[in-house]
C-alpha cells in the first residue's frame, strides 16, 4: 500500500499525536544533554528511542515502510 493510499483525517492526526512525542522526548534529551545529567539522559534516549519506535511500528500496521536515507 502506498503511502498515498492511506493518508486521511484520523492518519494525519495520529501521526501529528506520534511526531509531538518524538519531538518532546528529543526536547528533553537535548536539555539533560545540555546540563550534562547523565541519569536524565539515559532516561530520556530511552524515551526518545521508544517513540521513534511507536512511530515506525504505526506505518508498518498501515503497511507503510519506511526507506532509509541513501
Amino acid at each position: 500500500m502506498t503511502l498515498a493510499e492511506v493518508i486521511d483525517d484520523h492518519f494525519l492526526r495520529r501521526y501529528r499525536e506520534l511526531l509531538d512525542a518524538e519531538d518532546a522526548a528529543f526536547d528533553e534529551l537535548e536539555h539533560a544533554y545540555e546540563d550534562g545529567d547523565r541519569s536524565h539522559f539515559e532516561a530520556d534516549l530511552a524515551a526518545w528511542q521508544d517513540a521513534i519506535e511507536q512511530k515506525v511500528a504505526y506505518l508498518r500496521r498501515l503497511g507503510v515502510e519506511p526507506v532509509p536515507a541513501s
